[in-house]
């Protein structure tokens, strides 16, 4: 039977870069491409980064029930696709959903049977770095990015499994394993929340 997954991050985490791999080294992965209000970017296509729709036209779907969750990020408007996830599962493909607390939250009510994930940077400084090196953002955006990454990170303890990301392969490592233990019957304890939680206790301080 195939899994839904959370992959939950702060900006600037290293999120993106790691689903992509994560598809790239599975055939039977795949990511829910979110609906969304914001403009696209030059880089974007329509469908494969996101679905671009109009504020109206997102609203519509709200109204309609269509999404598993929806949220509000930075003033623009972001949804998960209730059929698009369902016809992933029922062609028995696994499905990733990229979104924050909030819409985990919303995901786990409509769809109890999900395993979700949250991504640390290993500090502050690494985070900043990371955001100025992207080159995409000016730096009252990227003072912005880092406000709303400790308010995203305080809600670590919501999610299944903890993965720092500190050296993108172990880290790469560490989601496949997550990932690949998902038809057993118990948590991969090296990654769950309760053993996380306690090996990076200090880390988990300074960032919170």
């Amino acid at each position: 039977m195939a899994n839904l997954f959370i992959i939950a991050a702060p900006s600037g985490c290293g999120k993106t870069s790691l689903v992509k791999a994560l598809l790239k080294n599975s055939s039977n992965l795949c990511v829910s491409v979110s609906h969304t209000t914001r403009k696209s970017r030059p880089d974007e296509v329509n469908g494969i980064n996101y679905h671009f729709v109009s504020v109206n036209k997102f609203k519509e779907m709200i109204n309609k029930n269509a999404f598993v969750e929806h949220a509000e990020v930075f003033e623009n408007l972001y949804g998960s696709s209730r059929q698009l996830i369902n016809d992933s599962l029922e062609n028995n493909k696994d499905v990733i959903l990229e979104i924050d607390w909030q819409g985990a939250r919303q995901v786990k009510l409509n769809m109890p049977k999900v395993t979700s994930i949250f991504i640390l940077p290993p500090s502050k400084d690494v985070l900043l770095m990371r955001l100025q090196g992207r080159g995409q953002d000016d730096r009252q955006t990227i003072m912005k990015r880092m406000s709303d990454a400790k308010n995203q990170m305080s809600h670590f303890d919501e999610f299944d499994y903890l993965v720092i990301n500190d050296n993108f392969d172990v880290a790469l490592s560490n989601l496949e394993s997550i990932i690949g233990q998902s038809n057993k019957d118990f948590k991969h304890q090296d990654f769950s929340l309760e053993v996380q939680s306690i090996k990076h206790k200090n880390l988990l301080k300074k960032l919170i």
